[in-house]
């Protein structure tokens, strides 16, 4: 896709932006050929319904087989790169005072790219911790046949570190992202629809407190009616076009 236009008073917004804040979704992964949580219930899995394996019921009930589809799709991940979207956000955090990226993706892209300003709002996929105890775990003996492994502390079974269907996000994380929102002076949000809460809550809490908001999709959703800029283009398009506009070549970082 070309490069999309980005309004001048969107790109000085972002060049003098003190406090900026993202918010990113599905979309911006599926650019990379990331499935989406639905697309990746193909082959063995496609008989599953996504709640059957996302879910703690699930994996109490059949912990092998919810061990093994996530373990079949961060293998997966291993053979994706992050794509010019995420490379943007990375460049945005380096030129502005203050950034948070807070990410509703599990890949962990983003850290790929750069990014270190951030909270994984539903986990990242490539660690795993202790079912029983949360303690995060990096090494473990190999599991019995059809079993996930066990925690070398305190044996109860491993899980990806993931949020799950019926469980909270992690409380930092969230309280972290919504402190930034309410401060932000320009926000961002992309790849995602942001209508599930409590994340759905972040982009309107930055309204509230006065801040530029601006969507990336390629899609028109429940937000676009709401922000201040809509770049109707995929993130990978559109974020590398609003940083050489807001910082033209030659501009530097702040």
């Amino acid at each position: 896709m070309d490069a999309i236009p980005i309004p001048r008073t969107l790109a000085a917004a972002l060049a003098s932006a003190r406090r900026v804040v993202a918010l990113t979704g599905a979309g911006v992964s599926a650019e990379s050929g990331v499935p989406t949580f639905r697309d990746a219930q193909t082959g063995l899995w496609a008989r599953f319904d996504p709640r059957e394996l996302a879910t703690p019921a699930a994996f109490e009930r059949h912990p092998g087989l919810v061990w093994n589809w996530y373990a079949e799709r961060r293998e997966a991940l291993g053979r994706v790169s992050p794509n010019p979207g995420h490379y943007a956000l990375a460049d945005i955090e380096r030129r502005v005072p203050a950034f948070l990226l807070a990410t509703q993706n599990v890949d962990g892209l983003h850290g790929r790219a750069g990014s270190r300003a951030m909270v994984e709002l539903h986990g990242n996929l490539a660690r795993t911790r202790c079912s029983r105890e949360g303690r995060i775990v990096s090494r473990w003996d190999a599991p019995r046949d059809g079993e996930p492994p066990r925690c070398p502390h305190c044996s109860a079974f491993l899980r990806p570190d993931v949020v799950w269907f019926e469980e909270m996000l992690p409380a930092d994380a969230l309280a972290r992202a919504e402190e930034e929102a309410r401060r932000a002076d320009l926000m961002i949000v992309a790849g995602t629809s942001a209508e599930v809460y409590p994340a759905a809550a972040l982009p309107r809490y930055a309204k509230g407190a006065g801040a530029v908001l601006v969507e990336v999709n390629p899609h028109e959703t429940p937000l676009s009616r709401f922000a201040d800029h809509v770049l109707r283009a995929p993130s990978g398009v559109a974020l590398p076009g609003l940083v050489s506009s807001a910082w033209p070549v030659g501009g530097g970082a702040k």
